[in-house]
Order: structure tokens, then sequence, then C-alpha cells
């Protein structure tokens, strides 16, 4: 009778196998990856690791799409200020051609867009988090600043050719710094505590922005 040698099966790895991504598929899970992160754990909790961790690829996988962690986070950053920047042009569209209805419609919407993703606009301002390299990222950024700058030319008479006097450029910095201070108090829970005499954030916005762009100085025409 003849024998049958039965060879022995391989023994399973305990290692997960690694998923396989099309190169630009694997770019978009990264970059959904992080923002996630960035969701539960904040900016500070974010690692490149992890990231690739989440997406099933190896923790070298990364680097062929994003020098290190900050390029990781400067993709999700741009992809904010594109969002935030249509956002922005939109509002400023509605406003009409009143130059400060066109500043309220732009402030409205910018604090509208800060609850709605707060730990994107959070690292939108991270400007330590930033590859400055990264062109297109430049160009994103900037270009939603100058949107409200746009506004802020047509109240003071100043055309595009022109530079913005000193009046000029202090309500444009007024204008800023009372939307992005507006939205930190509403990220920490101030204008619902009742001891600060708030009222929610829509009742606050919906009356508070226009009271406080009523008060803004207003520089004289050119």
């Amino acid at each position: 009778m003849n024998s049958v040698k039965i060879e022995p099966g391989r023994r399973k790895s305990k290692k997960p196998a690694r998923k396989t991504y099309h190169h630009g598929d694997l770019r978009r899970q990264l970059v959904a990856a992080a923002e996630q992160i960035i969701v539960e754990r904040g900016v500070e909790g974010f690692t490149l690791r992890e990231a690739a961790r989440r997406v099933g690829v190896s923790p070298a996988a990364p680097s062929h799409h994003f020098k290190d962690a900050k390029g990781l986070l400067t993709e999700v950053a741009l992809l904010g200020f594109r969002d935030f920047g249509e956002a922005l042009a939109a509002a400023d569209k509605r406003g009409g051609k009143d130059p400060m209805r066109r500043l309220y419609q732009q402030g409205e919407a910018y604090v509208r867009f800060a609850l709605k993703y707060p730990a994107r606009f959070q690292l939108m301002f991270r400007i330590d988090k930033h590859d400055h390299t990264n062109v297109e990222f430049v160009r994103v950024s900037q270009r939603s600043f100058g949107i409200l700058e746009d506004a802020v030319r047509a109240a003071t008479g100043t055309s595009a050719d022109q530079e913005l006097s000193p009046d000029g450029k202090g309500l444009l910095m007024a204008v800023w710094s009372m939307v992005h201070g507006y939205c930190h108090l509403a990220f920490g829970g101030e204008l619902s505590n009742p001891a600060r005499g708030g009222g929610g954030n829509d009742v606050i916005l919906e009356t508070l922005l226009p009271l406080l762009l009523k008060h803004l100085p207003s520089p004289s025409r050119r």
C-alpha cells in the first residue's frame, strides 16, 4: 500500500494583510483619516503613524505622498481653506454692492463655517503646522483673506492698485479680529453661558454681529 505524504499546512501569519490602494485613492484616504484624527484628538493628537494605521498601510507608506506629518496636515488645511474661500465668496456675492452688507455676510459665513468644522478651522490657523513652501496652500489661504480685503477696499473707496490707508488696514484687522475672536469664544461655550449673558450661538450671531459692524470705525473714503 502506497503511503501518501501529506505536506503540513503553512502557519498563518497573525499580522493583518496590508491594504493596497490606487495612488490617488491612498492620498485621499490619508487626508480623510488625518481630518478624523484631528476631530477626535485635536491637532496636537495627530500622528502620521496613526493615519497610516487607520487606512491599513505601513508607517512608511504616507511618505510616497507627503514628506512628513506637516505635509499631510497642510493638505487638510488647504482643502479647508478652499471650502472656506468658496463660502466667503458666496457670502460676498449675497452682500450685493453695499460694502458693509458684504462685510456682514462674510462675517456670518466665517463664523458658521468655523462652528460647522471646528477641528478643520483651528488647523487652518495653526501656522506652525503648515508647510509654507506649498505654493498651492499659500495661494488658496491668501484668497479667503483677499475676499475680505476687497470688501474693505470698497468700504474705503480704495482701488485694487492702491495701498490701503492706515485707517483701512485698521478696519480690515478690526473685522477679522472680531469674527475670529467670536469663533473662539463660541468654541469654548462662552456665548451660551448664561453668566456671560449668552443666548446661544445663533442668537448672538444674529444680534451682535450687525451691532459690532455698525460701531466699527468708518474710514474716510480716499
